[in-house]
């Protein structure tokens, strides 16, 4: 089972759970923070995706623009 902590909080949580012999932590991670955002999302959306995503974002602009 893969998770993701979104909250440092949890990380007692599931230390206190591994004290009570409910679940056993095989492994911590802790991102290094070095790690470029073009590479964390490198592959999660196609190209097709990404040139939409663009026009979407430059016709919402284009809509903020003309309500200033």
């Amino acid at each position: 089972m893969l998770i993701q902590v979104t909250n440092q909080k949890a990380i007692g949580l599931l230390h206190e759970l591994e004290e009570l012999q409910l679940i056993k932590v095989l492994e911590e991670y802790v991102a290094s923070g070095t790690t470029k955002l073009s590479d964390k999302y490198k592959g999660i959306i196609t190209k097709e995706q990404g040139q939409n995503l663009n026009e979407h974002i430059q016709q919402i602009r284009s809509e903020w623009n003309t309500i200033s």
